[in-house]
């Protein structure tokens, strides 16, 4: 079985997925993906940015397929896409050009109650509860608390100024990240030498967590039921109450890594 996933996205809509995209890993595996996204799919046989495909010429108009497009999907016996599922000219077109294409929705409801990655599961049978994680190399401990301060959204932000008072009262020194890595993945192989990470409700966060680093994801408007980071690793301190919790979560969680509890 050659099977093609084409799965678009913000970084951690793509990382909650994970366990659904592995699910489906099959003999040959490829997977279209935004282009920041691609260095994290370390399961597949092969992974290809989305931008550089020509899907996005599919379905628009009259505007013909490009042949090498339609070429490079004979290639595949299944193609599973989370792109373009509530667009029916798009799903149209690629019903005519590969005869097993399944689309699932890119996101869950907004009405949703049930965790993103189990919603993701669920559409294709993979087990639920699952945490999605990723194999990265890992960098040596440096016995720091990383901190990302910012999000894809103004509204998600703690405010920054909070960030740096309580980089000021915690136990360990703090590294800031941002603006310095190549990749995700640099970011994520240099996330795991940190004995703690904190951020908002963001990616980045997402990745931390991902890479199995203590994580606190500080969560504002948006439903953590749905969208937190998974894992006994994780604690998600609602906004509102963050100047009065983290430097507590922050102390027992380090305690907790050092023990092995985490």
């Amino acid at each position: 079985m050659r099977r093609l996933l084409i799965r678009p996205g913000a970084i951690g809509d793509v990382i909650l997925s994970l366990p659904a995209l592995e699910f489906l890993k099959a003999d040959y595996t490829e997977v279209w993906t935004p282009s920041a996204v691609v260095p994290l799919i370390g399961f597949a046989d092969k992974v290809a940015a989305l931008s550089s495909t020509g899907i996005d010429l599919v379905g628009v108009g009259d505007l013909p397929v490009p042949s090498s497009f339609s070429d490079r999907l004979t290639n595949f016996d299944e193609i599973v896409s989370w792109y373009g599922a509530n667009r029916p000219e798009f799903r149209e077109a690629m019903a005519a050009l590969h005869p097993r294409c399944l689309f699932h929705m890119a996101l869950p409801p907004q009405d949703a109650t049930v965790h993103a990655t189990d919603f993701f599961a669920g559409q294709v049978g993979a087990p639920l509860e699952l945490v999605p994680l990723m194999n990265v190399k890992r960098s040596e401990p440096r016995h720091t608390i990383a901190i990302h301060p910012f999000s894809g959204s103004l509204r998600k932000n703690w405010p920054l100024a909070s960030f740096v008072a309580l980089a000021q009262q915690l136990p360990l020194p703090v590294e800031w990240a941002h603006d310095r890595f190549e990749s995700l993945l640099d970011l994520a192989e240099w996330l795991t030498g940190a004995t703690l990470y904190i951020g908002n409700d963001s990616g980045i966060t997402h990745l931390a967590a991902a890479v199995a680093v203590p994580t606190i994801a500080i969560f504002g408007p948006t439903d953590p039921l749905v969208w937190a980071p998974r894992g006994s690793h994780v604690q998600v301190v609602q906004m509102e109450s963050a100047d009065r919790q983290l430097s507590v979560a922050c102390r027992r969680m380090i305690g907790e890594a050092k023990e092995g509890l985490l």
